[in-house]
């Protein structure tokens, strides 16, 4: 399957109406995005179960900023609605296929559970005054 561009207006539907979305933020400009392309490209044509998408963060400057991409090519996997990988930079094909392997095989009742967890314990923590650092969506997940 071909990689499928994506605006800010889709981002949230894709990510709800599909199983497994990796997604590519990327520029024209970068040049280890240019490099990264073919790669992504090649490997999403291996998986015709996973969405493979890309964001143009220049054209896509809200979802961006958004996302709290900061350096470019940046990898973000998603696998029934949470964030379950993200990682800056350029991947070989080979590193780009273990991502998408380990995505595949993760245990999602855990990862719901381990989700779950982490914002009851972000409620408990803001209702005792405190705050807890850091994203509650799956993204810190140890193998992910």
């Amino acid at each position: 399957m071909a990689t499928l561009d994506i605006t800010g207006e889709q981002f949230a539907s894709t990510i709800e109406a599909n199983d497994i979305v990796l997604v590519d933020f990327w520029a024209e400009w970068c040049g280890p995005c240019k490099q990264f392309g073919p790669t992504y490209s090649s490997v999403s044509e291996k998986h015709p179960d996973v969405l493979f998408t890309k964001v143009d963060t220049e054209a896509e400057q809200q979802l961006a900023a958004e996302a709290g991409i900061s350096s470019i090519p940046t990898l973000m996997a998603f696998r029934e609605k949470v964030l379950v990988f993200s990682q800056p930079g350029a991947l070989n094909a080979q590193q780009l296929e273990q991502v998408v392997d380990a995505v595949k095989a993760l245990d999602m009742d855990e990862v719901h559970a381990h989700v779950a967890r982490s914002q009851a314990e972000a409620e408990a923590g803001n209702q005792a005054g405190t705050t807890q650092s850091g994203p509650q969506d799956g993204s810190q997940i140890p193998g992910a």
